[in-house]
């Protein structure tokens, strides 16, 4: 199975990476100037089963793999659907938020765009830095075909790429977005000075919200207990190698944080806030996250809000 990769920044260049020891793989990128080392991937180098390209149109792999900020999905989606869109081709999401204009999550937007291809998700506690460095990391691949899943299992999984294959699209993909808004509010309390025993509720708390949504939009609840959901939970809200988690701490400190940084949770964080009220779900952490990111609540409001909700059985 051929791969092509769209998206060269430091996940989509690490998947490359792994993906090499398969057989030749394509990335793609709309700047590839710097070689063959990514910056943001300072040390690991392209191995030579790996041709870059900026080319759209020179892509012939059958397998593409999104991995696009998912708040910039939509719109390269729009821009260039019809550039990707091929008989026999299959696409599998690699990004990780909810879109804040439709408030749909990546596989949808895709399936938008591209209504006739097969559309799967990559997803799980990972770091690009471990992927491409050849350290052990196991995802989950879903798709709602049980054979495309098997074969996307066989075809993605590497030496150090180990797959877990499921049905359950939507659960895969709730939870890697809703973990980045859990992270974030983790990275506040630690930044906070509130110590790990305030993490461990804020992430516990914060894994009910999780299922709770994700449940209420179709997801099965084991899967959010899975590698998809508890277990990138924990990876994201634990180290500092997280975006959202250092963002987090930006907040509970009161500092400023890169703006160039791509911060996924932020942003799902507000579609949450969108959705859950539509829903008629409770979702406190989250709109707390939201709040915060917005610069709508300061820090002492959100411990406030979250500290004195009102006394209820676990």
């Amino acid at each position: 199975m051929s791969v092509a990769i769209i998206g060269a920044g430091a996940f989509g260049t690490a998947l490359a990476v792994s993906l090499a020891a398969k057989g030749p793989v394509t990335l793609w990128g709309r700047d590839i100037s710097w070689g063959r080392e990514n910056p943001r991937l300072p040390g690991v180098t392209l191995p030579a089963q790996v041709s870059t390209t900026d080319d759209l149109a020179a892509i012939s792999a059958r397998t593409l793999l999104l991995a696009l900020p998912a708040q910039k999905l939509g719109t390269f989606l729009a821009a260039n659907g019809a550039a990707l869109a091929r008989p026999g081709r299959s696409f599998v999401s690699c990004a990780k938020g909810i879109d804040l204009e439709t408030l749909q999550g990546p596989t949808a937007l895709i399936a938008r765009a591209l209504p006739d291809a097969p559309v799967a998700v990559l997803t799980g506690p990972s770091f690009a830095a471990d992927i491409a460095r050849g350290l052990p990391t196991a995802l989950t691949l879903a798709s709602a075909s049980p054979d495309d899943a098997l074969a996307l299992q066989h075809a993605l999984s590497t030496p150090n790429l180990r797959l877990y294959r499921s049905t359950d699209v939507a659960g895969a993909e709730l939870g890697g977005a809703l973990k980045n808004v859990i992270a974030i509010a983790a990275g506040a309390a630690i930044g906070a000075g509130l110590g790990d025993s305030a993490r461990a509720a804020v992430v516990t708390r914060g894994f009910a919200e999780m299922t709770r949504l994700a449940t209420a939009m179709g997801a099965q609840a084991e899967t959010l207990a899975g590698l998809s959901g508890l277990g990138d939970l924990v990876l994201t809200c634990t180290s500092e190698q997280s975006r959202n988690f250092r963002y987090g701490q930006a907040l509970g400190r009161g500092a400023a944080f890169d703006a160039a940084t791509t911060v996924e949770g932020a942003a799902t964080a507000r579609a949450v806030a969108s959705l859950a009220p539509r829903m008629g779900l409770e979702m406190p952490v989250a709109t707390t996250v939201s709040g915060l990111a917005e610069g709508r609540i300061v820090m002492e409001e959100a411990l406030g809000t979250l500290l004195n909700r009102p006394l209820k059985e676990e």
